[in-house]
């Protein structure tokens, strides 16, 4: 399974860095992460998204979760992927004495 953060802040000049020190003092739960914004240059969006890939203890994920989402202009929302396969069919070996 993958628990995955998704991050959105609608003001990144005002709140960017706010997240990001908060990010910093959980770096060792984050094992990916991807920014993402409209725009660049001189058209750049106030708006962004970040997607981290965290591991480690469930509480701790919930922690910092919360801790992000106080942050004004900011939401956030763990989410967990799992792949699920068919369980494979036990086959049965029959011993035939002679």
């Amino acid at each position: 399974m993958k628990t995955i953060l998704l991050i959105l802040i609608s003001k990144r000049k005002n709140a960017a860095v706010q997240v990001q020190k908060v990010l910093t003092g959980w770096g060792c739960m984050i094992k990916t992460r991807l920014g993402i914004h409209d725009g660049v240059m001189e058209n750049c969006t106030d708006e962004g998204l970040l997607i981290l890939e965290l591991a480690g203890e469930r509480k701790k994920m919930d922690e910092l979760a919360r801790k992000v989402s106080l942050i004004k202009g900011v939401s956030s929302k763990l989410v967990d992927l799992s792949i699920f396969t068919e369980p494979k069919k036990k086959t049965v070996k029959k011993t035939v004495k002679n």
